[in-house]
């Protein structure tokens, strides 16, 4: 039989045995409407007219046509032509007193992996305060390998720091080197030399090394043109004693105008 929701209007083809003799409530599987369905009215047969007794043969009756369905244009039979009408997506109604079937549990939602999950090759994870630490480690090495170094040989020549010209004074030794004994002088052959002459005493109570003497020379703008280290012809002075020093520097620049002499620093 065919069968037709009240409230949406939607048809569905179902088996008489469906419904049964007394009818009972169905849903409509689209709109979710319930309603209490008819049984499907069965045709009446019609007793065949007794006929009067008699010699002849009774002939056999004729079976009746049976009638047009209830259910509309649509006859019983033609069920591809109702069939049709129901949309394909609509399942079949169901009935009130059949058992819920338990709704299917959602997928569980997509998460984006977490950067503490282990991954194939199972990396091993990062500590950063086992690197912190390891990194002051080595900067604190440095730093006093740096000290050691510079306390021993000093800071190199490449380092852009200011450095003295002259090493300070020392207490039991002294520099005489008058300003006007350090000139250019002339040559037998006609060349020129720039001489340098002084002294140096032992003031102290003691015997002292002599250290080497630095001697600068400048033009008459105040410029470096010319350095040397000069060396004492004895190393280590007694108590009161004094040594000379007379160089004679051929290669002096011509634009040397006046030197500076003093102790060579450390």
């Amino acid at each position: 039989m065919i069968i037709s929701c009240p409230a949406c209007g939607t048809r569905y083809v179902v088996p008489d045995s469906a419904v049964g003799v007394e009818g009972r409530t169905v849903r409509c599987a689209k709109c979710r409407h319930s309603w209490h369905q008819d049984p499907p009215e069965l045709p009446e047969r019609e007793e065949p007219a007794q006929q009067p007794r008699s010699e002849v043969a009774p002939q056999p009756a004729s079976q009746p046509a049976p009638p047009p369905s209830e259910a509309g244009d649509v006859a019983p039979a033609n069920h591809a032509t109702a069939r049709e009408a129901i949309p394909d997506d609509d399942p079949p109604p169901v009935p009130e007193d059949a058992p819920r079937q338990p709704r299917p549990a959602p997928p569980p939602p997509e998460t984006s992996p977490s950067q503490f999950d282990a991954a194939p090759p199972f990396r091993r994870r990062r500590n950063p305060l086992k690197l912190w630490t390891l990194a002051a480690a080595v900067f604190a090495f440095l730093a006093v390998g740096t000290v050691v170094a510079v306390s021993y040989f000093g800071l190199p020549e490449w380092v852009p720091v200011s450095r003295p010209m002259f090493a300070a004074e020392k207490d039991s030794l002294r520099l005489d080197f008058p300003p006007d004994q350090q000139d250019r002088r002339p040559q037998a052959d006609g060349g020129t030399y720039f001489g340098v002459s002084g002294t140096v005493t032992n003031i102290g109570g003691e015997a002292q090394d002599v250290p080497p003497i630095r001697l600068v020379l400048r033009d008459q703008r105040e410029r470096i043109v010319y350095e040397k280290v000069l060396y004492a012809p004895q190393r280590s002075l007694a108590p009161g004693e004094s040594v000379s020093i007379n160089q004679a520097i051929a290669d002096v620049p011509r634009a040397a105008a006046f030197a500076e002499i003093g102790w060579m620093p450390d």
